[in-house]
């Protein structure tokens, strides 16, 4: 049976998606993009302020669903641009610890709300 998870700490799903679902002791998160849960607004900054909010965002949906950045087993990450790669590399070692996620980066033409970066991830419910 699946689950839909929700929570007021990341960003409401603006379609018809969930924040996350979890089915048979897995949850696959959908992705993260820079929005302050608290006001729904874009993060403005840098790519590094950007990262930190979808990696928090993540970790709010993951925490929901009874599971944690711990139990990540892979994530695919978007990019606008991949030359932000290495500061998005940077904050998200900063995140994760060994042994770290399987991992997809791939540069999109565009993304949700024109952001740059959006990070979605399959995880083991704790």
């Amino acid at each position: 049976m699946k689950k839909a998870i929700h929570t007021d700490n990341a960003p409401a799903a603006v379609g018809p998606y969930s924040q996350a679902v979890q089915v048979d002791g897995l949850l696959f998160c959908s992705g993260q993009i820079p929005i302050n849960p608290a006001n729904g607004n874009l993060i403005e900054g840098s790519i590094i302020e950007e990262t930190h909010q979808v990696l928090k965002n993540l970790s709010a949906v993951l925490d929901a669903g009874g599971s944690s950045l711990n139990e990540v087993v892979k994530t695919t990450i978007f990019l606008e641009d991949m030359n932000n790669f290495a500061e998005v590399n940077e904050v998200y070692a900063s995140y994760f610890q060994q042994p770290f996620p399987a991992r997809a980066c791939v540069q999109a033409a565009k993304l949700p709300k024109n952001v740059r970066i959006e990070i979605e991830a399959i995880a083991k419910v704790s």
